[in-house]
Order: structure tokens, then C-alpha cells, then sequence
């Protein structure tokens, strides 16, 4: 584990290598002081050498200036290697994000991630700052004082640290359990972060349903399992610091008694005596350090430990034969594919499916919901992977073409649009990278986005909000239409894209979707069953199973079929094609 930590200082072991140098030049300054006053007591001031005194007391304050600019830049640059390496440490996270398969993020809330993000890092830094530069001042300090001491009166000193074995012994019993309440703190920590996202993401549910006093209870019940948490940890921080410190206070009582006893029996001169009082604190202030570190310590190892945790998490990868491929025409094929998102589950998602999509087809997948329609457009973008079965894009096992050339042919329109921070036209080119605007324009148009984005004040550079908070939901899906259009994929697939949208904004976005699969293969799946009437085949899909298939003039004609009870329930009037919502309404 230490082994792996050090390696991230190896980009900065010169600006590292300065502050060690610093470190330890700021406490080789700082023993200056009992070794000038054990002089002055035994001989400078005895003997009344005036001018040596002013001489040592000058040297003492110039060498306390180079302490100064020590001190500078031992907090400088050390806060700034434990930056740089947080800084490291963080790209590396989240380039790891970014390849982690979609089960990862179905298991885990985005706030409990944003924590091994934000606040892990930040105590990990901070491990990476101070601990190296505390460990190397303390260990001189301590190994100055052992010697220092002794060469004053092994006998006194002895006596002195025999009751540093107190202090070991107390941090060793403390230091598992504060580690161990460390962990929960920040588990517990992990877990608020994800209770604020959901909450603050789903405020506008929040506020309608009335039920601000629920996200309340569930915020409060993670806020005190926290304080029950840190309860713990600050317990036996607060055991470990208070027998420190009374440990080291016996120290000084040691060494005033025993000293007084040494003093009065002869066995030590009084500038002797008055030195090691002095100079005991050199003892005494390393140890308190120590434990210190050794609670910033445990904060770091387990900032460290949950870092780890992701980063060795195995991640999407292509099989090491995987082909590029430039343009696919987009024959697609499922031939007996089964699919489960947990393996202990009974029941199967995709239960030994197979059917073909030719070249610049469409297929429509209907079908009750929780069936298996969005799971057989995940797994051919291959966000998921089959159990058993092959899925084929001209004639090639999607495993065998590598992820980004398999997605960079694929183009996805859901229901739930996902827009970022940022401006039309920063939406509009996440579809191209180096897109140019005038592509920006065109994808525009041909979404029927265009118009309305001219009709604002700052046009493509208008911001849109959080996820498109400003935008209507027929203004969103059109914004995600251009970003497919811009991108020009051989494969298409629409997932409900155009439910729970008005019947005015609908057409629109039709219109839209039609540009947009000519000479697509695509796969649509769809609740309204009058977006698909004109599929060029509809597969009904229910339990994992497809059940029925064929042109919905084929479909609608099978007594007791599934697609026609689907049809019938969902329109009154099939001339008419009048949505039953609509005449209920």
C-alpha cells in the first residue's frame, strides 16, 4: 500500500526532495537554541563574556531567519506536491469512471462517488503533505534529543524515556479502533453526499408532491448515523490525546523531581539542570506530533483505501482481437440471446431471443413494460454483455469490434434526455467532436431546433442549465436529435423518445425522427403505438420472449394476439388513430 502511494510523488520528487531539505533544515535550526543556552549557563554568562553573548544571540536570530524562509517553503511547496498529487490522483479517478461498465454506476450513488472524489482526495493530500515532512522533523527531533539528553546525564535521561513505552503502548490499542471508526465516518459521509444529490436532483418532485418533511427524515437519518459515527472517531481520538498529553506531563514531572534530586545531590550543575528542562520539550513535542500524524495517518489510508477501492475495480475492455471498423452498414442480428442483470436472478431478462434487423430496416420493439426492450438496446452498444448468444453487425460478433467504433456507429435517442451544463451549440457538438458550426446549424435545422434557437437573444450560445432545467421536454429531445444527426450513425436506436410529450410537440419531433432514420438501420422502441405503425417489422416483446412478430397490418389481424390487445386498449378508434389519453382528457 505505501509502496503504491509513494509512486505518485515520483513527477515531483525534485520539488519534493526541496521540501524534505527544508523540513529538515527547519528542525537542524531549531535545536540550536538549548545547545546556545547550555553554553550561556556554563560558561558565557559564569565567566560574564558580554560580547560572545551579543554574538550567539545574533547568529541565534540570523539562523531563525533561514528558519523563516525553511518555514515558507516547506508549506509552499509541500501544499503544493500534496495539490499536484490530488490533482493526479483525481484525473486518474475519473478517467477510471469513465471506463467502469454501466453496472458500476447501476450499484453505487453518484453522491457516495463524488465523496471518493472530493473529500477522500482531499485527506489523502493532506497525508501527502504533512506526513512525509512530520515524519522526517520528528525523527530528528527525536533522535537529536536522545543523544543531546544523554550527553547531559545518561542517568536523567534514561530515567526519562523509560516511560516512553506508555505512550506506544497506548497509541497501539487506540490506533485500531480510531481506524476503524474512521472508515464509518466516512462511509457515513459517503452517504449523506448521496442523500443531498438525490434530493437536490429530484427537488422539483420534492416540492410537488409535498414532501419536503420525507427528504427531511431520510436526510436526518444519514446525518445521524454521521454524528453517531464521528462520535466514535473523536471518542477515542479524544482517549488517545488526553493520555498523550498526561503521559508527556509526567515527563516534566519526572524530570523536575529527578532533576531536583540530581541537583541537590551534586550530580548535575545548575546549567546542566536548567538544559535538560529546556531541552526535555524536544522529546516530549515530537511524540505529541507523532500521534497526531498517526490520526492524519488513518484519515489518509482510508481516503487511500476507498481511492484503491475504484481504481482496481476491473473496467470495459475489448477483446485483445477486436477489429476497428470505419463505417457500419448495419445488418444486425440477435441469434439466442439470454440475459440477467444479477446472476442469482430466477428469471431471465432476455430469454434465448433472436431476430434480424437488415440494413437501413426498422424494427419496433413493443411490449409490457419491464419486458426486455430497453435491455436489447443496451447490450448492442454493448453496454452490457450477453450471458449466452452472439448479437452481429455484418456478420461480425459485436466482441470482436472494438467498443469505440461500435459506438461510433451507433446513435441513441431516449426518453430521458441527458443534456449537459454548458450552450446550445456545446449540446449540439457532443455528437462530433471538431464539429464546426456551420455542422452545428445544419443538425439544428434538420432537429426543427433551429428556429427556436435563433429566436433567443444569445442564439447557439445561450446557456440551457443544469441538464436543460430551462428547456421544455419537446425542446430537450429535439436538442439530442441534433446531437445524432450531428454524429450520422449507420444505427439508430429511439427509446420512447417520444412519450409524455403533447401531441403538437410529437409531430414535430416525428417529423424529426423521420429525417433522422432514413437510411439508418434503427430500432425503435415505443409505448405509442402509432409512432410505429409503419415499422418495417414489430417485434411484441413480453417476459423476456418474443412472442409475436410482423407488419403491424399482420400483427393487428392475430385473434387474441398481444399486439392487438396492445393496439385496441391503447386507441378506441382505429380509423381515426384517436389516442384513448387524448378523448379521456
Amino acid at each position: 500500500m505505501l509502496k503504491r502511494f509513494f509512486s505518485y510523488y515520483r513527477p515531483y520528487l525534485k520539488t519534493f526532495a526541496l521540501d524534505m531539505s527544508c523540513a529538515l533544515g527547519n528542525s537542524a535550526v531549531g535545536v540550536l537554541y538549548p545547545i546556545l543556552t547550555r553554553y550561556m549557563l556554563n560558561d558565557l554568562i559564569p565567566n560574564r563574556k558580554f560580547g560572545q553573548i551579543i554574538s550567539f544571540g545574533l547568529v541565534l536570530l540570523l539562523a531563525y531567519v533561514v528558519k523563516m524562509l525553511m518555514k515558507y517553503s516547506v508549506d509552499y511547496y509541500g501544499h503544493m506536491v500534496g495539490t499536484h498529487l490530488q490533482a493526479d490522483m483525481r484525473r486518474e479517478l475519473f478517467a477510471k469512471l469513465e471506463k467502469l461498465p454501466f453496472s458500476y454506476f447501476d450499484n453505487n450513488e453518484t453522491g457516495k462517488i463524488m465523496s471518493r472524489i472530493t473529500s477522500d482526495l482531499q485527506e489523502i493530500s493532506e497525508l501527502a503533505h504533512h506526513g512525509p515532512e512530520m515524519l522526517v522533523m520528528t525523527s530528528f527531533s527525536l533522535i537529536f534529543s536522545l543523544f543531546y539528553l544523554s550527553s547531559i546525564n545518561v542517568t536523567l535521561a534514561l530515567i526519562i524515556f523509560s516511560c516512553s513505552p506508555l505512550l506506544i503502548i497506548i497509541t497501539v490499542i487506540v490506533r485500531k479502533k480510531h481506524l476503524e471508526s474512521s472508515r464509518r465516518a466516512r462511509r457515513s459521509l459517503a452517504q449523506i453526499n448521496g442523500d443531498v444529490n438525490s434530493s437536490v436532483s429530484g427537488i422539483r418532485i420534492t416540492k410537488a408532491f409535498n414532501n419536503a418533511d420525507k427528504e427531511m427524515e431520510k436526510f436526518e437519518t444519514g446525518n445521524k448515523a454521521f454524528v453517531e459515527a464521528k462520535r466514535g472517531q473523536y471518542f477515542t481520538m479524544a482517549i488517545q490525546h488526553a493520555a498523550t498529553i498526561f503521559v508527556t506531563d509526567i515527563f516534566n514531572v519526572v524530570c523536575l523531581i529527578s532533576g531536583g534530586i540530581f541537583l541537590y545531590n551534586g550530580a548535575i550543575t545548575f546549567g546542566d539542570y536548567s538544559t535538560f528542562i529546556v531541552s526535555v520539550s524536544f522529546f516530549t513535542s515530537p511524540i505529541l506530533q507523532l500521534v497526531q500524524w498517526m490520526e492524519q495517518f488513518d484519515e489518509g489510508v482510508t481516503g487511500f483505501e476507498r481511492f484503491c477501492e475504484i481504481i482496481d475495480l476491473p473496467v470495459e475492455e475489448d477483446r485483445k482481437d477486436a477489429k476497428e471498423f470505419d463505417k457500419l452498414n448495419g445488418d444486425i442480428r440477435f441469434d439466442n440471446v439470454s440475459f440477467s442483470y444479477n446472476q442469482d436472478e430466477e428469471r431471465e431478462v432476455l430469454d434465448h431471443i433472436s431476430f434480424l434487423v437488415p440494413k437501413g430496416k426498422t424494427v419496433a420493439l413493443v411490449g409490457p413494460s419491464g419486458g426486455g426492450k430497453t435491455t436489447i438496446c443496451h447490450l448492442l452498444p454493448k453496454f452490457y454483455h450477453p450471458d449466452s448468444g452472439t448479437i452481429s453487425i455484418d456478420g461480425n460478433d459485436i466482441e470482436d469490434i472494438t467498443m469505440h467504433s461500435l459506438r461510433e456507429n451507433i446513435g441513441i435517442v431516449q426518453q430521458d434526455v441527458f443534456l449537459f451544463s454548458g450552450s446550445f451549440a456545446d449540446n449540439i457538438a457532443y455528437g462530433k467532436k471538431g464539429a464546426t458550426m456551420e455542422e452545428i446549424i445544419e443538425a439544428a435545422r434538420k432537429a426543427n431546433i433551429y428556429d427556436y434557437i435563433q429566436s433567443l437573444p444569445e442564439g447557439f450560445d445561450t446557456e440551457i442549465g443544469e441538464r436543460g432545467i430551462r428547456l421544455s421536454g419537446g425542446q430537450k429531445q429535439r436538442l439530442s436529435i441534433a446531437r445524432v444527426f450531428l454524429k450520422n450513425p449507420s444505427i439508430l436506436i429511439l427509446d420512447e423518445a417520444t412519450s409524455s410529450l403533447d401531441n403538437t410537440t410529437e409531430a414535430l419531433i416525428q417529423e424529426a425522427l423521420n429525417s433522422l432514420k432514413k437510411g439508418r438501420t434503427t430500432i425503435v422502441v415505443a409505448h405509442r403505438l402509432s409512432t410505429i405503425k409503419n415499422a418495417d417489422e414489430i417485434l411484441v416483446v413480453a417476459n423476456g420472449k418474443i412472442r409475436e412478430s410482423g407488419t403491424h397490418n399482420e400483427l393487428i389481424k392475430k385473434e387474441d394476439g398481444i399486439y392487438k390487445k396492445l393496439y385496441e386498449s391503447q386507441f378506441l378508434d382505429s380509423d381515426f388513430g384517436l389516442d384513448s389519453k387524448m378523448m379521456m382528457s
